[in-house]
């Protein structure tokens, strides 16, 4: 094992300031599916005459961004799990896929069979009913990790398929991560995420005027993974910051991260200012990563930190609370929304109790059976 590598003990506990920032990303997802126009928007609630109109934006237009941010604590995560083992170059391919497998299918298996009894039930927020979809082509599609690229070539699929186009690129992204690991030398690799990295802004100017691509591409979220994976790296580089160094992190990478999300650069920069989002990402976790070594996190962000925890359960399963909340109000209330914002406290708790359901006997379970009977049997070593 390399000298420098990050102990395998402090990467596997759990660190409360990741936790809050990957719980502040399924918070600003859950609230943009909330406050989309057609739902229940805040700026027609009576919040409007009490609260600044960009503030309620950012509150409620952030989702496409705080995936981007989960993707960079992905790369993070991920890419700090394998060199707790070992360099990169040592990364155990059987281990790696079956975690991967064990952590994602479960939950996905159970959501596609959910949604497809609800599309054959005829349900309304739930049929495949666009021209050029069906059911089959949306499973092949979530399956197959190319459901961002079917709706590109068709339009968006209901709301509860939707959230998978992440899920595609993520493991695109994870089953190719391993393999360059072992076969492309070190450096030349560094380079190439690091190009990856840079080349966000680009990616997405080069899709101007195809919105669902724009948003849905592989190559801009691939780079705000290998942001997250680069500053993985960063850290097992220079395993001890000073203080001093961490609060600069800190400091700039949550200074960034409230421009970013206040749409404070985007005249400035364009879709530069994705650039800035991902790269103040990555300083606040690799800050988080040498200063918050508790799994407990303070008093009043325990709630976003389990968020956090929870990330995976609740942004699989959110949109049925969402989609459920959301008719009940309009079922009783509409067109009247002043108080559409009363519906956003209970609808976050209710995402949060499902997604802890979920995790107790759906995904823990799930991966204890296969992490016990598969990857913890008789490891595989991998040359380097």
């Amino acid at each position: 094992m390399h000298t420098n590598s990050i102990n395998a003990k402090t990467i596997s506990a759990r660190n409360w300031g990741i936790d809050c920032l990957r719980g502040l990303s399924i918070l600003l997802v859950v609230l943009n599916h909330l406050g989309l126009g057609f739902r229940l928007p805040l700026k027609k609630s009576l919040l409007i005459d009490y609260v600044p109109k960009r503030l309620l934006d950012t509150i409620c237009f952030n989702g496409y961004e705080a995936v981007f941010i989960f993707f960079v604590v992905s790369g993070f995560l991920i890419t700090a799990r394998v060199l707790s083992q070992g360099a990169l170059k040592q990364v155990n391919l059987q281990h790696f896929y079956l975690r991967r497998a064990s952590r994602i299918l479960p939950l996905l298996l159970l959501l596609l069979v959910v949604l497809s009894v609800l599309h054959c039930l005829n349900l309304k927020d739930y049929v495949i009913r666009q021209p050029g979809q069906s059911l089959p082509g949306a499973l092949v599609a979530a399956l197959g990790l190319h459901l961002n690229w079917y709706e590109a070539q068709t339009t968006w699929l209901p709301a509860s398929w939707d959230v998978l186009w992440s899920l595609s690129i993520e493991e695109v992204f994870y089953i190719a991560f391993p393999l360059l690991c072992l076969w492309v030398p070190r450096p030349a690799m560094i380079v190439g995420l690091t190009l990856l990295a840079l080349s966000l802004p680009f990616t997405r100017g080069a899709l101007d005027g195809n919105e669902i691509w724009q948003e849905k591409a592989y190559l801009p979220g691939m780079a705000a993974i290998a942001t997250g994976v680069l500053a993985a790296v960063a850290a097992y580089q220079w395993p001890r910051l000073s203080r001093r160094s961490v609060w600069v992190l800190f400091v700039l990478g949550g200074t960034g991260l409230v421009a970013a999300l206040f749409g404070l650069l985007y005249k400035l920069l364009g879709h530069g200012s994705m650039l800035v989002l991902t790269g103040s990402a990555a300083a606040l976790v690799v800050a988080s990563h040498q200063a918050c070594k508790s799994a407990y996190a303070p008093n009043g962000l325990g709630w976003l930190a389990t968020m956090g925890r929870l990330s995976y359960e609740i942004y699989l399963s959110h949109m049925f609370v969402v989609l459920s909340a959301v008719a009940i109000f309009r079922g009783y209330y509409a067109p009247d929304l002043r108080w559409g914002f009363a519906v956003y406290v209970p609808s976050i708790v209710l995402c949060v109790w499902l997604g802890a359901l979920l995790e107790r006997w759906v995904t823990l379970p799930c991966e204890r059976v296969l992490r016990r009977g598969l990857i913890d049997a008789k490891p595989v070593a991998i040359a380097s």
